[in-house]
């Protein structure tokens, strides 16, 4: 079933839709040292296959939710116990959010036949035909099922209120794509650098950080990060983060020589990663201007933490001290990283 850039789960839509009209749309730490940052700046990539749903179609717009962001809806009160532990419905952002007015036209970034029309939802898909499908949330649509349309001439709708944004969804083949990866969308460029804000070397999931100083058996490798969009959205928008395109770690001895990795935590540079949304982010993670219950988040930002894969086996390791080393990247190439020293004895 396809999805739009919410959870797309009926009786969640019904539980949120006052808060959702009020306020916006839904889309939606560590001892560390900082290591050398790197950045590509937007650098020369690919020409695009596409432009922009709306106009201008070849100027870049604020991108104020992600491709692989979670996205999440708490059935539970808005306390850190709700979020570690509430029930709810969770999954990966499917696409990308593009910014603009409540009212814009939407213009189709390949001609093809729309193949659905759904008016519940309000979203249109368009088959281009050349195993590409592209999917426009969030608008009032003026196609029909069969209508051919054609690239920058064709108005699919307009976009709902209270929205303030059209999400856009590839699919490539049937598999869902990037829009922002080299030669798709464009032009786009990405000035920002991600960071990493946070390590945490916990027992379980839901556990207070563990002392460094000494470290024994399974313990959850936990990073938080996040990315700014290269141009900030408008409004309560303003200054919300993304999810990187990319996390990756590895382990070092504090003297610099490499023990462990790099091994990749996180990658939405082109797909998304196959499991459920808490195979990849670790509880604790929420997305911006999330609902807790009958809690909507106004202007609040997310939070995004990365498990570094399954529970860390400490007996990998000789007894020694060591630095965790996590790497966060965007689908530019910009990248910095933070490191967080540890002791290990078994």
């Amino acid at each position: 079933m396809a999805t739009n850039s919410h959870i797309s789960v009926r009786g969640a839509r019904r539980r949120t839709f006052v808060a959702l009209a009020v306020a916006s749309a839904l889309v939606a730490g560590g001892l560390g040292k900082a290591a050398t940052n790197s950045s590509a700046s937007g650098r020369v990539e690919a020409q695009a296959s596409y432009g922009w749903p709306v106009k201008p179609f070849d100027r870049q717009h604020p991108v104020r939710g992600g491709f692989g962001d979670p996205r999440t809806i708490f059935n539970a009160a808005p306390t850190m116990h709700g979020v570690l532990s509430g029930s709810g419905d969770f999954q990966f952002h499917r696409g990308i959010d593009i910014s603009a007015p409540n009212g814009t036209a939407v213009y189709p970034v390949a001609s093809g036949v729309v193949t659905v029309v759904n008016t519940t939802d309000q979203w249109v898909k368009v088959d281009s035909g050349d195993g590409r499908a592209f999917e426009y949330w969030h608008i009032h649509a003026a196609v029909g099922v069969g209508a051919q349309v054609e690239v920058g001439n064709t108005i699919l709708g307009h976009i709902a209120r209270p929205a303030g944004h059209v999400h856009l969804t590839e699919l490539d083949g049937g598999a869902y794509a990037n829009p922002l990866a080299p030669g798709h969308i464009g032009p786009y460029e990405d000035h920002t650098t991600p960071r990493v804000t946070s390590i945490s070397l916990r027992t379980r999931e839901t556990s207070r950080d563990q002392l460094p100083n000494r470290i024994r058996g399974r313990v959850l490798l936990v990073a938080e990060a996040e990315d700014d969009p290269t141009i900030s959205a408008p409004g309560p928008w303003k200054g919300l983060p993304v999810a990187p395109a990319l996390v990756t770690w590895k382990i070092r001895t504090w003297t610099g020589k490499n023990v462990l990795g790099p091994r990749t935590a996180a990658d939405f540079r082109t797909t998304l990663p196959g499991g459920s949304l808490w195979s990849i982010y670790a509880r604790g993670t929420y997305q911006n201007m999330t609902v807790l219950g009958n809690h909507y988040s106004w202007a609040q930002p997310g939070s995004y933490l990365f498990r570094l894969g399954p529970a860390f086996d400490t007996r990998q390791l000789r007894n020694g001290t060591y630095d965790l080393v996590v790497t966060a990247t965007d689908i530019r190439g910009n990248n910095s990283s933070l490191a967080r020293r540890f002791t290990v004895k078994n």
